[in-house]
C-alpha cells in the first residue's frame, strides 16, 4: 500500500462541473507536462485573468 501526503499551502478547495472530455484532456495534459491537474489549471486561470481586478462600488442615490 502506498501512502502520500500532500501538504497544501494557501489553497482552497473547489468543485467545479466541467464537460468531462475537457477535464479528460486536461489530466492528459498535465501528465503529459509531468504537473499535476492542479498547476496545470491554476496556470490556465493566471494567464487568461487580468493581473489586477477593481470592483468600484456604485452609489445608486446619485444615479
Amino acid at each position: 500500500m502506498t501512502t502520500t501526503t500532500v501538504r497544501y499551502t494557501n489553497k482552497q478547495r473547489v468543485t467545479l462541473f466541467m464537460n468531462p472530455s475537457i477535464v479528460l484532456q486536461a489530466r492528459a495534459q498535465a501528465i503529459i507536462g509531468k504537473t499535476t491537474l492542479t498547476v496545470l489549471i491554476e496556470k490556465a486561470l493566471l494567464s487568461y485573468l487580468p493581473t489586477e481586478t477593481i470592483i468600484k462600488k456604485v452609489d445608486i442615490k446619485n444615479l
